[in-house]
Order: structure tokens, then sequence, then C-alpha cells
């Protein structure tokens, strides 16, 4: 059985043509024209999501055919179209980057490629770079494009005009400040940190409108799909999950994950609170402690109930951010020096570049646990590392730390792709890696 529902993927021949905000300015448009609007993200992204949630009014959740599984992606979309009147998919990078790409996401789920592509400067070529998305691969279904950052009606008249046959022109966006959310080193500020995020996704979804692009796509069929149901592995499991703007990098399906597998989670804030709640475990996930190392460091009290929880050998899963808030000392980008949680001897730093980017694995033998890496922090400890990921394309890995009951790395994990292994962490059971040769953590 299949359902058809109006249904796009928001792509772009490279990152910075703005397909973020166009992406959340239609899910906007179409809420607020009473549409339930679902909307995915293709590939490892955590801050997009936070500002398409707050847009369409519903959860985002990561599409990635290596990362998350093709059974899972079929899934989570034949789920979303029992309800939903629009579903938009938010490519990542170029259209053809990346494999899989977002073409193959897209492809795979038999969805259209919708590309948005910045106009600034151009006239015909426009219509070549279209032609170009389009002719590349013929399984890819592209009838329409989206013309950013126009400078006037006779520009946007100019580039449809300039289309080749068979391609139309959805709508051209002109230069409008409501377009625009600022960004920082990871991507976009997060929607927390903004006071006025909901009118200015109103105010885009009206230049959205004004442009022409309010109607629905055609309509695909989305094939029924059943979910893999997980095992109580985590039954009675108690598990605190650090959450507040110097951690926020938290995957929707992770945390559904723990609660199917039976975990009882409990939040706090290692910025404004003075101790953990009773628990079994620990998650400090990323985010941007770099940002926040003064308030982080100042907390004596919840610095000293951490380091004691680490020094009871109960499980603590620390990635990136989390990672970084258990050095000893972290070195902000000012030159600051601020000491931290102090249980992983050393000192973490940011550089100017980015250290660690690309999609990689955890090899183990209760599972394959997959996830990526995105980050600029560098690491100076006597730590020797027990394991490491693996690339999935290309060189480079890794470490991975552990002690006591501490698993710790700048990778990012996806949950679902291996339950068994995140049921091991939090249960603090020994774990053995396929890559680093009789390696177990205790």
């Amino acid at each position: 059985m299949s359902k058809a529902v109006p249904a796009v993927m928001i792509t772009a021949p490279a990152s910075g043509q703005g397909k973020s905000m166009v992406t959340a300015a239609l899910a906007r448009l179409h809420r607020n024209a009473g549409r339930e609007v679902r909307v995915f993200k293709h590939g490892p992204d955590y801050l997009d999501p936070m500002v398409l949630e707050v847009a369409s009014g519903n959860p985002v959740y990561q599409l990635h055919p290596w990362m998350t599984g093709e059974d899972e992606c079929r899934w989570r979309l034949a789920e979303a179209a029992k309800t939903a009147d629009l579903i938009l998919i938010e490519g990542a990078m170029g259209l053809f980057d990346g494999d899989p790409s977002s073409a193959d996401l897209a492809k795979l789920m038999g969805i259209p490629a919708l590309p948005v592509i910045d106009a600034g400067g151009m006239a015909q070529t426009f219509g070549a770079i279209a032609l170009g998305l389009a002719s590349f691969d013929p399984e890819l279904s592209v009838y329409q494009v989206i013309a950013n950052k126009i400078g006037s009606p006779r520009h946007g008249d100019m580039l449809r005009e300039g289309l080749p046959k068979g391609i139309s022109l959805l709508g051209a966006i002109p230069r409008n400040e409501a377009m625009h959310i600022p960004d920082r080193h990871l991507g976009l500020v997060q929607p927390t940190e903004l006071d006025n995020l909901d009118q200015q996704l109103d105010q885009a979804a009206e230049v959205l409108k004004a442009a022409g692009l309010d109607e629905l796509p055609k309509a695909v069929p989305i094939a029924a799909a059943e979910p893999v149901k997980p095992k109580a592995l985590l039954a009675g499991v108690r598990i605190a999950i650090a959450q507040d703007i110097a951690f926020s990098f938290i995957y929707r399906a992770n945390t559904e994950l723990l609660v199917a597998m039976g975990a009882e989670l409990h939040y706090f804030s290692p910025l404004a609170d003075s101790e953990l709640p009773p628990v079994d475990a620990l998650w400090l996930p990323g985010g941007y402690p770099d940002l926040h190392g003064s308030t982080l460091e100042n907390n004596l009290p919840m610095r000293q109930a951490i380091s004691a929880f680490y020094h009871a050998g109960k499980p603590i899963l620390a990635e990136c951010g989390g990672l970084v808030a258990c050095m000893e000392e972290f070195s902000d980008k000012e030159g600051g020096v601020h000491s931290l949680l102090g249980f992983v001897p050393g000192q973490a730093a940011i550089a100017k570049r980015l250290q660690g980017l690309g999609m990689h694995s955890l090899n183990t033998k209760q599972g394959e646990l997959r996830g990526h890496t995105f980050h600029r922090f560098t690491l100076n400890t006597s730590w020797q590392p027990l394991a490491h990921t693996e690339k999935q394309a290309g060189t480079g890995s890794e470490a991975v730390f552990s002690h006591k009951g501490l698993i710790a790395s700048l990778f990012y994990s996806y949950f679902p792709s291996a339950p068994e292994v995140i049921a091991a962490i939090f249960k603090g059971q020994p774990l053995t890696y396929c890559n680093d040769k009789e390696n177990t953590h205790a």
C-alpha cells in the first residue's frame, strides 16, 4: 500500500545557496496556510533541524541511507505520509555531493529534487546550471528550480526566460533580511539564542508567497514500511542527559530509541544546575561548550557532581563537546584557559579550521555504530585511545577513549544504527572493538 503526498527535496548546486532558510520559510508558509508539514534533513545535522522544527511545528528527523539505513528512511517517510499534507526534505551540500548524496536519497524515496540556485550576478547562466542539475542523472527528477537573491523583478523574468524546455521557475526570491539567520563556526545560531525567530519565519513565508512559491509540489507515492521494534535492553535504566545552549546536539531518534528500549530519561543543565538527577548513567552530548567555558568553570557544584559520578565508575558517554567538557582544561579562541571537569588529563583547544569532517563508524562485536564527525577541536592528552572510528570515505579517524565507565570521543553517534552497542555503553557492559585487537573497555 502507498499514499500519494506532495513531497520534494530542497537542494542546491552547492552549500551557501540559501536552501536551509528556503526550506524553513516554505515549511512556515504552508503551515500558516493550515497544512500539516513534515520536514526531514538529509545527513548528519543538529542545527538546521532545530530551525526546521520551529518553522514546521513538528519533529524533524535525519534521513541518510548509510547512517540511518535505507529501511529507516522508508519507514520515517511512510509515518509522516500518514498525516502530512506536505513533506519537505532539506538536502546537504550540493545535490550530487557526498556518498550517498542528496540525489541518491531523492531517488531512493522516489521524490523530485527542487534546486535553490543563488542567482546573484547571474543571468542566462542560471539556465545552464539548472539544465546541468536536471540532466546529470537521468534517474533523478528535476522539473522546477528556485532562484534565490534576485536583484529585481526584471532579473527574475530574465532567469525564467532563460530556462531550457522541461524546467520551470517555481519562484524568484528577492534579497531580504527575513531570509537570513546568523550563523557561527558549526552552522546556524540555535533558535533558543534568537529572540524573534517565529516573527522572522512568518516574514520569510510572506516573502516566498509574494515570489509565487505557495503552490504545492506534485504528489508522489510514499510506500508503507514497517518499523524495527527495539528490544527492552535498557529497561529500568535511568539516564541523565545534559541539555542547554552548551550541550544541545541531540538527535530526536537517539532519545526516542532510549525510551523505546525502556530507559528513563532525566535532563539537566551543566551551566545552570548544581546537582545531577538520581540516575544510573550519564550522557554528555556535543554542542558549544567552547562558548561557555567560564560558566562551566565557575559552576563548581556541577563539576564536583559529575566528577563524583565518574570516579564512582558509573557509565558516561561523552560526545565531541561532551569530551571537551571532561578535559582538565580548555583553551578558547581568545586564548583564555578554563578549568573543566578534569578527569581526562590534558587540554582541548579550538582551531581556526575544521579538524574533523565526514561519516564515521565505530566497529564492535556488538554491532557497527554509525555517525559522523564535524568539529574544530584539538586534544592534547596522555590518555591512549582504546579504539578508533573508521571513516566511510577517505582517510582519518577519531580516537575513542575509555576509562572506568567513560566512553569519550569527538565522534557523534546515531544510536538506532546499533542499539546493542548503545545499551552496553549505558549499562557499563564491556565492548569489544574490532579495529583495535584485544581491546575492550572495562
